[in-house]
Parts: C-alpha cells; structure tokens; sequence
C-alpha cells in the first residue's frame, strides 16, 4: 500500500523500483498486484446510506451496458462499482464507478449527465476510462429521462441539482482508496450541457470537491422559462410557425450578411454577436413562397435572434445567435415545446402533469421559476473559495448552440470577472464557432478539452488557445484555434483558411 503523498512529488511505484516524478507529469503506472484489496471485495464496503450492488472485474474489451445495447469498444480490463446511495430517506442515486485494472494515472476524472439526466453516461465513462482514468457518473438520482420525478419529492429535486454529484463523488473517491490503497492526486469534473451545469454547481458548492472542472454549455435553468417563451412566440399561432424547410434559405441569408465581417468567407461566424440581420429582406412579395418569408414569419425570425425581456425591460435571457438557422426547430419546431424545457414548470414549478404551455405568462411563471430554482439550481458566479484552494474552470460555448443561448456562459464569466475585480487567471471561457449545442454544426468541435485541463492544473500551464477540428465523414477537414474570450480567430492573410496553423488569437 502506498502512503498518500504530498502535492509535491508523486510517487509512482512498481513491485520491484519506486521513483518520484514532479506533479503534473503525464504519467501510467502498472498497479497489478498493488491493489489493497480485490475487487470484488469492495462489495463489503456497504453502508446504512451506500449499498454497493455489484463489485465486478470485468475483462478488456467485453463490457456491453445491458442487454440489447452496443457493446463499449476498446476498453481496458476494470474494476466495475454499481451502488445505490441514499442521503435521504427519500433517495435513490445510482451511480457507477470503473476502476483500471493494470494501468492508472493516478487520476479521478467525474462525468455530468444531460437534461434532466435519468441514466449512466457509460460512453463519456469509456472515454476517461481509455485514458487511464478511474471514473465515475450518476443517473441524478431517478430513472428515466423526465422530470416527472420531482412531483410530491423536493429532496429528489436536490439530489438532482446538485447532491447526486456530490455523494458519488465522495464515495468514487474512498473506493478509489479502498481498491488501489491511495487516493487520487487530482480529482476532475468533466460536463457538458446539463453536466456543465452540474460542475458549476460543484464548484460553489463543493469548492474542495475538484482540482479541475471543465464545464461546456451550462444549461443554465433560465432557459426553460426563455424557451418556453419562445414557444409560444412562434408556433401557438399557425401563422407565426417558419416551416423547417425555409431554414436553409434564411442560413443562406446569415451568412451572406455575417460570414466575412471576421475577414474570411469560410462559412462560419467567428464571432455572431457582431451580426445583423435584416430578415425584413426576406419577406414574400405577394402570398408565400418556399424562398421567402410571411410578414409574421419574419416576425418570428426576429424574436428568435432576440433577447427575452420582462414587462419591465428587465433582460431574463439573452439570444440565439445568428448562425443557428438550421437548428432552430429545437426550439420553434413545434407543435409542442421540447419536454426537456416543458417539464420545468409541469412538474417542477407546478407539480401538475396536465398543465397546459398554452397558458404561459412570461412575468409570471418565470418568476415563479426562478423562486422554485432560487438555493436550488441556480448558478452563482460565488466561486472564490473554489478558485482559493487553486481550482481551474474551464468554461466553453458553442456560438450556434440551438438550445442553450451561448450569451447565458458569456454572461457568467463576466460575472465571474466583475467579482474578481477583472483578476480570475483560474477561469478561462472558450467561445466556438460554428458548435451547435455542445458538439455539431459546421465549426470545429472536437477538442481535448481533459489534457488541457491536466496540464493547467498540474503544471500551471493556462491554455493559450485550444485547437478544434470539424470531421466529415470522419475525417478531418478543417482545424480552427478557439481562442479565450474575448479574443477571437484570426486569419494570417495566406494559407489554408481549413488550417489552424493559419490563424491566430488577438483581440477582437
């Protein structure tokens, strides 16, 4: 067994040698033969509030999720933990912890879930597990992908917000000390959408939890009011309702508009907040057509790239940026709003299954929202102990995010910024250009956010910029520098405009 070191040194040990490395070393060491105990029996760790249900080696390359799903490939041999954790009397969180069996680097690496989560995240699990990390995910406390589980059970609304997360990782963390004998060095959250929400939550509320925390497009729970708006904004009448098949055409029109503004005609909008659009442009002469819009269609289009204000001009969420064209049947594609934003208020804030959208009054039911959400599920920029203790945040965005307005991120870190006084090296936001929400879309967006994060923690190595490719058929057709914001992209003036290489970060 090994004695748990300092932050200074690491030591990385065999049966036969043991040397120091500095910490932040990119390291994989053998631990056959040094587990403090088998893995099956970590089952006899069980608790009044932990009840692990299965403790399980599992072989390289044979583990399958349950029956009728794909098999995960290319996995190494591990040590698989499913419990139940209970906190509450009134919960029920399922999570799941891998642990590698030959090779560890010495790492804990969390994943978030998305929506309003309901399941493991076995692929983001095989992910940080091929990379040699033990890992762990939680299905939030519920099963199934609905909110359905908040009615009649407040508790089961905190785990799901924010408890869930915590308690898997407390317990990821002692069976990591119970199987290899050690606990890990570093401990790192990664998530986007939902889990990004997740992370920022740990943040505040855990500061202690996690060295590193990489949260993407925080689904921020404003939104659900703001999509809920727009819902009934765009097709609760039949004559406000853009047909998906214009959506191409008014794309078209974005980027003839918008696409050269950062200085190169590539398709993408380096930067959409310096767009306009003037969809009046578009309107039919006469009647409809397939290459126009109605005088209320246009309407439409203008409320969609619009930021939703109160009665009071008060701003409550900030816009869909041009460039998401293609997508905006998440939000306006009817005939009834995504269950994934409709479910916040039938379940949560009224906690009645058969209540109708059609009655949505923003002032209202926003605040009403808001209450419900408020010391629950709502993100507060408050991370000065998380940032005290050392902690690295990685924010990023994709700017044609069709779900989550990317403004909403944009708008956090400069909160973040204002309660720093404009000093907070330990945050850095990374907008891209082209990513849909949380992948997808036309820009680059794929990219090692885990490295970049482990080299920042461990070897104080802030990221300058990140470099993302776009995949078609997949192969790489285009790198790009994501730059942190605000500065943006670039172009050299020669070279590929596909070529990261050709870029460079500077100020907008």
């Amino acid at each position: 067994m090994w004695p748990l070191q300092a932050r200074g040194t690491a030591i990385v040990s065999s049966m036969k040698t043991k040397w120091l490395l500095p910490v932040g070393a990119f390291y994989m060491f053998s631990v056959s033969g040094l587990h403090a105990q088998a893995c099956e029996k970590l089952s006899a760790l069980s608790s009044s509030t932990v009840s692990i249900q299965m403790a399980q080696a599992v072989a390289p390359d044979s583990f399958m999720p349950s029956a009728g799903e794909k098999k995960l490939d290319h996995l190494p041999g591990f040590c698989r933990i499913s419990a139940v954790l209970r906190p509450t009397p009134d919960s029920e969180i399922h999570t799941e912890i891998w642990l590698p069996s030959s090779t560890w680097n010495g790492r804990y690496l969390a994943v978030g879930s998305g929506g309003w989560g309901g399941s493991i995240a076995y692929g983001a699990m095989a992910d940080a597990l091929r990379s040699g990390y033990a890992t762990s995910a939680t299905d939030d406390g519920h099963s199934g992908p609905s909110a359905s589980f908040v009615v009649g059970h407040p508790k089961k609304f905190i785990d799901f917000a924010y408890r869930a997360e915590h308690e898997m990782a407390v317990e990821a963390k002692a069976i990591i000390q119970a199987f290899y004998g050690r606990a890990p060095q570093y401990s790192y959250w990664n998530g986007c959408s939902g889990g990004g929400r997740e992370g920022l939550l740990q943040a505040y509320r855990y500061p202690d939890a996690f060295d590193g925390i990489i949260a993407g497009d925080p689904a921020d729970m404003r939104r659900n009011a703001w999509a809920l708006w727009l819902a009934s904004k765009t097709f609760k009448d039949p004559k406000d309702y853009i047909p998906p098949a214009k959506y191409p055409m008014i794309h078209r029109a974005v980027l003839a508009a918008c696409d050269a503004k950062d200085g190169v005609k590539d398709g993408l909008i380096e930067n959409p907040t310096t767009c306009s659009v003037d969809f009046k442009s578009l309107e039919c002469k006469s009647g409809d057509g397939a290459d126009c819009l109605t005088s209320r269609q246009v309407h439409t289009a203008e409320t969609i790239i619009s930021p939703l204000f109160d009665s009071n001009g008060k701003q409550l969420f900030p816009r869909v940026e041009p460039g998401t064209e293609l997508r905006w049947a998440r939000l306006a594609g009817g005939p009834e709003p995504a269950e994934l934003f409709y479910d916040q208020f039938r379940y949560v804030v009224y906690q009645d299954a058969n209540w109708d959208w059609h009655s949505f009054n923003l002032d209202r039911d926003a605040a009403k929202a808001n209450a419900v959400n408020k010391d629950v599920d709502t993100l507060d920029p408050h991370l000065e102990a998380f940032a005290k203790r050392g902690g690295k945040l990685l924010l990023y965005h994709g700017w044609a995010d069709q779900q989550v307005a990317p403004g909403s991120t944009v708008e956090f870190y400069q909160s973040l910024l204002d309660l720093n006084h404009g000093d907070a090296d330990w945050v850095k936001l990374f907008m891209v250009p082209g990513m849909g929400h949380c992948s997808g879309g036309e820009g680059p967006d794929t990219f090692d956010k885990i490295d970049v994060m482990v080299e920042w923690v461990e070897q104080g190595k802030a990221p300058e910029k990140i470099v993302a490719s776009h995949r078609t058929g997949g192969k790489v057709d285009r790198t790009r520098p994501l730059c942190p914001y605000p500065q943006v992209a670039k172009y050299k003036g020669s070279g590929s405009t596909d070529d990261a290489a050709n870029f460079t970060c500077s100020a907008k």
